[in-house]
């Protein structure tokens, strides 16, 4: 097929909006699945997506279709809507040339939909406004047109109206697709480049690469190389997604599809690299995407010490698959042995336990998530420390810097006072304040840290579920940061420490240790549990101990006697304490993720 009649396009849309339901109606509709085979959500291959009902991954999938005559090949990119997950967003967009840009009629643009668009306009693609579920009883289309047209300035007649559920107005979404997307531009002839916008390694096959052939083309056989990794392989098979592979002679100019090749490692293959042949050979990079950098950082420890390895195989295994997961070991007096890793944040955190706990038969305790801070030393060495239990002597530092964010907030007005109290309770600073129709955007900065446990569920509850939020990260500030020490009876702890705000410390030791009162179950003699900032201890609560009535057998006589048994009792519990070792459970390591 000719390149005039290729289609490169993805969608983009906020959580929940009808992507996938989109993209299986245009399935059906093209005929590349067939109806007995067709179940909703096709794209989204593992369970977990079907499960929560989001996107995790990306998947790309051709499809044939025929308008006044000519034969099209469309090729479609779904992709995930969640923040986590923009990183994903970005690696489509590269592959693309155009994007349908869903928005739910009943809920309008949110802060989501307004990072996706901006993302879109900065690498230059056609964007098509597709305002889906308007068979809702709770459908505002006029609102909501109003809303696209003040966004992307487009006009009233410009909105295909759709519902992606029924398959109504869909056909016209496949048309808009062939006649509004420019066709691929790129030359045959010229030496190798293709993009890599996703690689994953299969335990049969290696490492599958999913590209975007720019220039030149690739063949079944072909030697290829990763320009910026240099490393060597094979094209062992060279095929289409449709949506399940299909092996084909070779990718030209243009079309989108899967590499199979024998490198052992998705580090050769980074996404954002471009692939070249041997026998067409260039060094010229393709512009891709910078490495993704995490953000948020747990320890994950497995309950009994004999699981670590099992623990070790798992997410080297897992991280073959996703690039954003880095890991290094950790070691903690109180869990013994297990990994740091770190997440683009905390529902890629969730979505990693559970894969780790059902694909790999793991018991995890996950300790609180924390953030990445910059220390200056007093000789000017930096160091960047990952757990609040890695800060060095607090004599040597000369000052801490943590990451801050900048956010944004799309909010119905009537919320506007309870999300800016919100923001300032988190040490957030509001920069803007503009109005989309009958809601408000508001733009604000906020030091990640604040963000991390439960700002989200916070600003859900606040707006009574309308507050959609989107962030990303902007630059380190010095700040007041003390390190958070808990002690239980007497012992300190590592595993719980935080890095907190000297302002906020004494507040947040007072809950955590409430918090850790109500997790820890009460023992035979009693346990204090303390925070403390260095050697200063500024919060404190105890666990009474469990006490037997040993007066019961007593009756009558002088009060002496139940005085000197009771003392005696005492006398043992003192001796219990002295030996007494408190087994603290896996819960009392996520309080900061249940504060209230």
């Amino acid at each position: 097929m000719t390149q005039d009649h290729i289609r490169n396009f993805c969608i983009i849309a906020h959580i929940d909006h009808g992507k996938s339901t989109l993209a299986d109606r245009m399935l059906e509709m093209t005929g590349t699945v067939e109806k007995r085979d067709m179940k909703s959500q096709l794209l989204d291959s593992m369970d977990l997506e079907r499960e929560k009902g989001i996107t995790i991954k990306l998947a790309p999938v051709r499809m044939e279709y025929k308008s006044a005559g000519t034969n099209y090949q469309l090729n479609l990119i779904d992709t995930p809507g969640h923040v986590d997950f923009s990183y994903e967003v970005s690696r489509s967009l590269q592959a693309c040339e155009g994007a349908i840009l869903v928005v739910d009629a009943s809920q309008g643009i949110q802060a989501q939909t307004l990072a996706n668009v901006y993302l879109a306009l900065a690498v230059d693609l056609t964007i098509i406004p597709v305002l889906n579920k308007i068979d809702l009883p709770a459908a505002d289309v006029a609102r909501v047109s109003a809303e696209i047209i003040n966004l992307l300035g487009c006009k009233e007649e410009d909105i295909l109206k759709i519902s992606a559920k029924t398959g109504a107005g869909v056909d016209e979404v496949l048309q808009a697709v062939v006649e509004r997307i420019p066709a691929p531009q790129g030359t045959i002839d010229a030496p190798t480049r293709a993009l890599i916008f996703d690689s994953y390694y299969d335990d049969y096959r290696g490492v599958i690469l999913y590209v975007r052939i720019v220039d030149g083309m690739v063949k079944k056989g072909d030697t290829i190389e990763m320009i910026a990794t240099g490393a060597h392989g094979i094209a062992l098979e060279v095929g289409i997604l449709h949506p399940t592979k299909k092996e084909i002679d070779g990718l030209a100019t243009g079309e989108i599809g899967y590499i199979i090749t024998n490198l052992r490692t998705t580090r050769d293959a980074r996404v954002g690299d471009t692939v070249t042949t041997k026998r067409a050979h260039t060094a010229s990079q393709l512009p891709g995407y910078k490495l993704v950098k995490p953000f948020v950082y747990a320890g994950f420890f497995p309950v009994s010490n004999d699981d670590y390895k099992d623990l070790k195989d798992a997410i080297e295994k897992l991280s073959l698959s996703d690039s954003a997961l880095q890991f290094e070991p950790e070691n903690s007096p109180v869990l013994g042995f297990g990994v740091r890793i770190g997440f683009l944040g905390l529902l890629h955190m969730d979505i990693i336990r559970e894969r780790l706990e059902r694909e790999y038969n793991l018991d995890l305790i996950v300790t609180n998530p924390s953030t990445d801070y910059h220390v200056m030393m007093s000789n000017g060495e930096e160091v960047d420390i990952k757990s609040a239990s890695d800060l060095p002597d607090v004599s040597k530092i000369s000052e801490i810097r943590e990451p801050w964010i900048k956010g944004e907030i799309v909010v119905p007005q009537a919320y506007i006072g309870s999300v800016l109290q919100l923001i300032i309770s988190k040490r957030g600073l509001q920069n803007n304040l503009s109005y989309i129709d009958e809601r408000a955007l508001i733009s604000f900065e906020a030091p990640l840290a604040n963000l991390l446990t439960d700002f989200y569920d916070q600003l859900k509850s606040v707006t009574s579920g309308y507050g959609s939020f989107n962030y990303e990260l902007d630059t380190y500030r010095t700040e007041d940061l003390v390190r958070l020490d808990f002690y239980v009876a007497g012992n300190m702890v590592d595993a719980l420490s935080i890095m907190a705000h000297r302002s906020e410390a004494q507040g947040l030791g007072r809950v955590i240790v409430d918090k850790l009162k109500e997790a820890i179950p009460r023992q035979n003699f009693q346990v204090a549990l303390q925070a403390a900032i260095g050697g200063k201890f500024i919060a404190r609560a105890d666990l009474s101990a469990f006490r037997k009535d040993v007066t019961t057998g007593l009756y009558g006589g002088d009060v002496s006697r139940k005085k000197k048994v009771l003392a005696k009792q005492a006398k043992g519990k003192k001796r219990m304490k002295r030996f007494g070792k408190v087994d603290i459970p896996s819960e009392a390591f996520t309080v900061m993720l249940k504060r209230d």
